[in-house]
């Protein structure tokens, strides 16, 4: 039974090819600047994120959730430079993934990542949810987005990922706008894909829910197993980075793992990942190209 989903992907057959440097497993660490775009009745939004430090707390309609405010404040004001030092330490380009408003409301940070060599790439106009959207607006939504990001850090995005999920224009739209090398709205496969959108070839980074920090607030007592799943998960795709190449993705958040007792965490794991051989961190948009050149003759 033939289906516009595919169970199949590589199956037996993964493509064979080494990352840039003769590397075998590529890792991307993705920090998700959200704070300062989410749904918020400061900002004259009808509804607010109650999602938080202590799980979803519901308020009465109309009256602000101010301790949430201040978890996702401490993202921007505190767990962002937090992270950046990190990544500076270890000599580790990573992309941001940036909520175009957020960095708006923060334009030091924005100057930050750039003067630092980090990637950025779009998650959204605002902490927003793609998958509601009726056509028109979500292409709008889309160019507000990267005009923005171009306004703030000087460059357009090159690649996109939408909040929880995409709607089933998104990608078409991603095409239609004709910048995107790639979107990462998919969690279905260890190497990226090409799928065919409009007539044309599109590049799939996927990306990933579960190596994701998302779990020290939607599931107590994640905290002390971040970073034994971080490397088991690593050492899992470098064994089997001997045959194929593969790809690792780590999402992060600032208000997350920006905390101090969390970003302990990331150093550690930092710190594995970059004692064994054959191992490239690097950005989103570089393992795309590096994907399309080293799987199209002449790309």
């Amino acid at each position: 039974m033939r289906s516009e989903r595919d169970f199949v992907g590589y199956g037996r057959t993964p493509p064979v090819f080494d990352w840039p440097g003769g590397n075998r497993l590529a890792i991307n660490l993705v920090v998700n600047y959200e704070e300062g775009s989410e749904y918020s009745y400061a900002f004259g939004d009808d509804r607010q994120e109650n999602l938080g430090e202590w799980g979803v707390k519901q308020f009465p309609p109309g009256v602000r959730n101010l301790a949430n405010e201040s978890f996702f404040e401490y993202g921007s004001r505190v767990g962002f430079w937090r992270l950046l030092d990190l990544f500076e330490r270890h000599q580790v380009p990573v992309t941001f993934g940036v909520c175009a408003v957020a960095l708006e409301r923060n334009p030091e940070a924005a100057r930050a990542i750039r003067a630092a060599g980090h990637e950025v790439n779009a998650h959204g106009y605002r902490w927003e949810e793609h998958f509601a959207m009726e056509p028109e607006v979500e292409r709008e939504r889309i160019r507000l987005a990267v005009e923005s990001i171009r306004q703030t850090t000087g460059e357009r995005p090159y690649g996109w990922y939408c909040r929880t999920a995409p709607s089933i224009n998104t990608r078409a739209l991603l095409v239609e706008e004709g910048g995107f090398v790639y979107d990462s709205d998919a969690y279905n496969d260890d190497v990226p894909y090409r799928v065919e959108v409009a007539g044309k070839s599109h590049l799939v980074v996927p990306y990933t829910g579960d190596v994701n920090d998302s779990h020290y607030w939607a599931a107590h007592g994640y905290e002390t197993d971040f970073l034994a799943y971080l490397t088991d998960t690593f050492d899992v795709l470098f064994e089997e980075s001997r045959r194929w190449p593969r790809m690792m993705s780590v999402g992060l958040h600032m208000r997350m793992a920006g905390r101090p007792g969390r970003i302990k965490a990331v150093d550690a794991f930092l710190r594995h990942a970059k004692a064994r051989p054959g191992v490239w961190i690097t950005t989103r948009l570089a393992i795309a190209q590096a994907f399309r050149d080293a799987t199209v003759p002449g790309a």
